[in-house]
């Protein structure tokens, strides 16, 4: 006899919102290997993405795919460390703690920092029986005890390598966020600690396009230091067809055209096409159906839009009211020719001059983006809001 419990529900196909695995990737098979191949190489990489592209997702991947091949892996956001110290103490404890077990955490971080005399504690974890390893270095006080401090933590990965005799991968997320710290000076000693370790690959990651092509210019410390990858979007059709199999394959038969409608409608943002793609197939799933169609999707659409509208609404009465107007007009030009005179009559636009800081100050805040000569709101549920809901 077969029980309810002895029937296993099918989980959801589709992930958004969390570092995901390899088999929730549509392609990027290419992106993977080059990575992966680079890093191992030693190589210094640079990755370049715009947010919700999959550029965490990436580089987990392949650092756990490194991990089976023995190569130490270190990962480290740069972005969520509020100074600089914190973001030395930070890095330096995932240095230290890369695959050491815990009985050998404080011998081993003594040897490797006994120069700059770290603080080694271990605080209670919420998990039973667990600990958690914590480092900081309480006698750093000066600009110059910070600039010594910074070159032991950047010398560490070297002397890891060297050590353990193991190749290193490290990867330094958000990476752009580095330049607020100390004055850009960060690079520059960066740059001099990691261009001699050869036997230790990285990839600086980073989500804001036009900072990171900053970084990388003639006159800035990392100026050709190392390949540089531009993350690009999924080709349309091809992520239709993911999409399209991942519902098959969960039990719910798609409607011809849904693949390609969720993409359209996500403006082809992985982060977006996953989102929405979870949603409707939670929304068909609760309601008992076996096949999803684009009726569906905009069933589902109508009701996110409806969550998200206190949201959207607070972020829509932040603004001036010039961005407003701008903001709406790029929705209904798709981005295009937003300094021309036709479209600033038709929408009652101001000069192209106000415009143009209209939308440097929408770039700024991250509600909108440009790619390939237009502009593209971030968020295509926001998109989508004000598409309906203003005029």
């Amino acid at each position: 006899m077969i029980t309810y419990n002895d029937v296993m529900e099918p989980d959801n196909p589709f992930v958004y919102g969390e570092i995901v695995g390899a088999g929730a990737f549509a392609d990027r098979d290419a992106e993977r290997a080059r990575l992966a191949r680079d890093l191992a190489a030693g190589q210094k990489v640079f990755l370049i993405s715009p947010r919700r592209y999959g550029k965490s997702s990436l580089v987990r991947d392949v650092l756990r795919g490194l991990a089976r091949r023995k190569v130490l892996t270190v990962e480290v956001t740069v972005a969520s460390s509020s100074s600089y110290i914190g973001f030395l103490e930070s890095y330096a404890r995932a240095l230290v703690a890369a695959e050491t077990p815990a009985s050998r955490l404080r011998r081993w971080a003594g040897e490797l920092l006994q120069a700059v005399r770290p603080e080694l504690r271990f605080d209670a974890d919420p998990l039973p029986g667990k600990s958690r390893f914590a480092l900081a270095f309480p006698a750093v006080k000066t600009a110059r005890d910070t600039a010594r401090l910074a070159a032991e933590v950047f010398a560490l990965p070297g002397r890891i390598a060297a050590a353990r005799r193991q190749r290193m991968a490290v990867a330094l997320d958000e990476f752009q966020a580095i330049t607020a710290f100390d004055g850009g000076s960060v690079e520059h000693a960066l740059r001099a600690a990691v261009q001699d370790q050869r036997a230790v690959g990285y990839v600086f990651a980073g989500s804001e396009p036009s900072l990171m092509e900053r970084m990388l210019g003639p006159r800035r410390p990392f100026y050709k230091a190392g390949p540089v990858m531009r993350l690009e979007k999924i080709e349309p059709g091809l992520f239709a067809k993911f999409i399209d199999s991942r519902f098959s394959a969960s039990g719910m038969r798609p409607e011809p055209g849904l693949g390609e409608a969720i993409v359209e409608l996500a403006a082809n943002v992985p982060y977006d096409v996953q989102r929405l793609a979870h949603e409707t197939w939670d929304d068909v799933k609760a309601g008992g159906r076996k096949a999803v169609g684009v009726e569906n999707l905009h069933a589902t659409l109508t009701r996110l839009l409806g969550e998200q509208h206190t949201v959207f609404e607070e972020s829509w009465q932040r603004l001036t009211l010039a961005q407003r107007a701008v903001l709406r007009a790029l929705v209904l030009e798709d981005g295009r020719e937003l300094l021309s005179a036709d479209v600033r009559t038709r929408h009652r636009l101001p000069v192209a001059s106000s415009v143009q800081s209209a939308l440097a100050a929408l770039l700024r805040q991250d509600i909108v983006m440009k790619e390939e000569g237009r502009y593209l709101v971030s968020d295509s549920l926001y998109r989508e809001w004000v598409a309906r809901k203003t005029y």
